[in-house]
Formats: structure tokens, C-alpha cells, sequence
């Protein structure tokens, strides 16, 4: 049997059950408005906006065309038990001034597809509970202390202790969050999370390897799903809110205002690198920290980070911690399932997706290489903002 013929028989068996929303997933995962897959399968915007509302329902021959076009298989369009984009709630992206719809529209697919993959794993694996309690802190009151009051609401019902936070991802992960890396082809996204009736999920940047950012990243959007299930994602003081969320869970005020240095003389910059290897945090957030707790003048702050910035730390800090913390629950899943004789294919033919953005969503660190040999993406390809499909082509036959 053909390749063409295999294909038109799934699509057959797939059109009776077809998805809509697993189709607008798939064209967002590859980067195109709806035009530009009307262009890749001769139909009109208006027969690709049907399909995708449920309105109509396309027939076999045009399954089979569409999979081909998007470089899945027919298979990825049949109904699922849950339906899971509509039950994730609306992402927090960090900038949405910065980032455009379709980049967003496609790493919010790649998150709902990272559920998609972990309900399916779920049949097999007994994951954590979700048990990130919710503590809403309103929008219009920027200066209260909500934050502050949530992350140490956190602290205690996780039962974190005092000091430093340990291993964030896993803590998180515990309490039944999911992280996951992106692909390396949506690093122009920063980090982001949304929750969803299945689990929260938090969505990591691939390139920025730095273990202290990382950390902080994740205590960020942790903030944002235990305080912001109802706010609008994006705004300025959101994201301050989810900003002071993350400095108190990894940094309490009462545990570490009186270690932070007072003025920037003497010792300042020894004290500061020491506490960046106890609270596994970078200078410039204990610098921000100490501002915010009045411990340094914003002249001291302001000189401060002047000499961060001379030194070249804004983005490349020293420190001593070179591997990034690693997500375990979905790949120690996929190792524990291969031990019981359920190998990797068998778990792609369930989740019916790209093999290769199943071994990304499953894998311990970026890409699903090793830290040293993943490679980063073209710098030049991100500045541009230009969306690369996250399907990977493999022609027609």
C-alpha cells in the first residue's frame, strides 16, 4: 500500500470524528493564518474559518490534504476525550507589545498539545494532584501587599521552611504543575503559564540558560497562577504583582533583608555573590530586593546597576551553578512506561502528534539534547520575529 493510500484511508476514518479544534491547533503550532493554509490547500479563508468553527466539516480527500499541508498525521485531527483547548484558560505572556499574535498563538498551541500529551501519559502514570491554591490579588490595588501575602501563603501550605526554596522546578512540579521546555524555533517567547482543568501548566524559555533567571522565571508565572486566574494577561501591573510574588517566595523579607548590603562600599559585591549561591537568585534580583526593602538608596541601586551593566552582567552574570534546573514528571513518565515495555512509538500512536514534538514536550532540558550540545537558535531569526513551523516538513509523496 502507497503512502498516499495509507494516508487517504486514516483520513477517511478520521472525517466522521473530526476535531475543529484540533485543526486551529495544528495550524497554529505551524506558524499560519488562516489564509495561508487556505493558499497550501486551494480552498477559501472561509472554508478554513468553518472548519475550525465546527460549522462544517471537511471531507476526506480534504483531511488527507490539510494533514499533508501541515505535516501531521490525519489522526491528529480526531476528537479527544477532553477537549483541551477549551478547557486552558487565556496564557500570561510577559510582553504582548513585543510579541506577535501568530508567535503567540503558537506557543499557547504548543502549550495546550504539552496537556494533550500529559492526559494521554496519565492513562498509564499516576501524576501529583494540582494543589496550587488560589489567592486572587486585585489588579486595581498595585500597591498592596497582596504578593507578598500570597507567596508567603505558598511557603506555607507547601511547607517550604525557611532559607532558600531548593529545587523550584521540582517543588513546583510536587504540587502537580507542569513544566515544560519550548522549542528552541519559539524563543522569541518568553517564559509563559496558563492553567487548565486538568493541570497548570508552566512553559520555560529554551535559551535562556541561566539557573538563577530560571528560577525566578518559574516563581514568576507560579505567581500568575495562583493570583491571576481572572486578570487580563500582559498588563504593567500584573506582571509587577507576579515580579514581587517571585522575590518573596525566593527571597522572604524577614529571612533576608538584614544579609542584603546597606550601601555598595566596602564588601558589598562579595556579600551579594555569596547570597546569590545561598538563594540561588541573581545579583540583580537581590539588588532590586534590597531597593524594594529599603535597605539601598535608588542612588545606590542606580550606581549599582550602572556597574552591572559596565561589567557586562546584564545578561551574563558569574556564578558557580552552570545546568539549569531540569523538568522530571513527563520524561522519568516516559522512562518508568518504557521499563514496563511501552516504548516511545507506542506513546506517539497514542497522542497521535509529531514524534519530535512529543520528544520535546517530554524531554529534562531544551531541545531534548544535553546542555552542551543543544544548539541555540539563530539570533538573527529571533530579532526578526519571523514564526517557524513547529511541524516538521516532510514533503508529499
Amino acid at each position: 500500500m502507497s503512502s498516499r493510500t495509507s494516508t487517504l484511508d486514516r483520513a477517511a476514518e478520521v472525517a466522521a470524528l473530526f476535531d475543529s479544534a484540533r485543526l486551529k491547533m495544528a495550524r497554529h503550532l505551524a506558524g499560519l493564518r488562516k489564509s495561508d493554509l487556505a493558499a497550501l490547500v486551494d480552498k477559501s479563508p472561509t472554508a478554513v474559518a468553518a472548519w475550525e468553527s465546527g460549522a462544517k466539516r471537511p471531507t476526506a480527500a480534504t483531511v488527507a490534504q490539510l494533514a499533508l499541508s501541515l505535516s501531521v498525521d490525519p489522526g491528529f485531527f480526531a476528537i479527544r476525550a477532553e477537549d483541551v483547548a477549551a478547557l486552558c484558560t487565556a496564557p500570561h505572556f510577559r510582553s504582548l507589545r513585543s510579541t506577535s499574535q501568530l508567535a503567540r498563538d503558537q506557543a499557547y498551541a504548543y502549550g495546550q498539545l504539552a496537556v494533550d500529551i500529559t492526559n494521554s501519559l496519565e492513562r498509564h502514570v499516576e501524576f501529583p494532584d494540582p494543589a496550587v491554591p488560589s489567592h486572587p490579588v486585585p489588579v486595581d490595588d498595585p500597591d498592596g501587599d497582596g504578593p507578598e501575602r500570597a507567596a508567603q501563603l505558598l511557603r506555607q501550605e507547601w511547607a517550604m521552611g525557611d532559607g532558600p526554596a531548593g529545587h523550584i522546578v521540582r517543588v513546583v512540579e510536587n504540587h502537580g504543575v507542569l513544566v515544560v521546555f519550548s522549542p528552541p524555533q519559539t524563543a522569541s517567547v518568553d517564559a509563559y503559564s496558563f492553567d487548565s482543568k486538568l493541570r497548570p501548566v508552566v512553559v520555560l524559555n529554551p535559551i535562556k540558560r541561566d539557573y538563577y533567571r530560571q528560577r525566578f522565571d518559574v516563581a514568576h508565572e507560579l505567581g500568575h497562577l495562583m493570583m491571576h486566574g481572572d486578570a487580563e494577561p500582559g498588563g504593567r501591573i500584573v506582571e509587577a504583582q507576579a515580579h514581587r510574588f517571585a522575590a518573596e517566595l525566593l527571597m522572604p523579607a524577614d529571612q533576608i533583608r538584614d544579609l542584603l548590603p546597606a550601601t555598595m562600599g566596602g564588601a558589598a559585591w562579595q556579600t551579594l555573590a555569596r547570597l546569590k549561591e545561598q538563594w540561588g537568585v541573581s545579583i540583580q534580583a537581590l539588588l532590586y530586593r534590597a531597593r524594594w526593602l529599603g535597605r539601598l538608596s535608588d542612588t545606590s541601586y542606580r550606581n549599582a546597576m550602572t556597574t552591572i551593566s559596565a561589567r557586562g552582567w546584564r545578561r551574563n552574570e558569574p556564578g558557580l551553578i552552570g545546568a539549569i534546573e531540569q523538568p522530571s514528571l513527563l520524561p522519568r513518565a516516559v522512562e518508568l512506561l518504557t521499563q514496563e515495555g511501552i516504548d516511545e512509538s507506542q506513546l506517539v500512536t497514542q497522542c497521535r502528534m509529531p514524534t519530535q514534538l512529543f520528544r520535546t514536550v517530554t524531554a529534562r532540558t531544551p531541545g531534548g539534547e544535553s546542555p552542551a550540545l543543544a544548539p541555540l537558535p539563530d539570533s538573527r531569526q529571533q530579532a526578526s520575529g519571523r514564526v517557524v513551523s513547529l511541524l516538521e516538513h516532510r514533503g508529499r509523496p
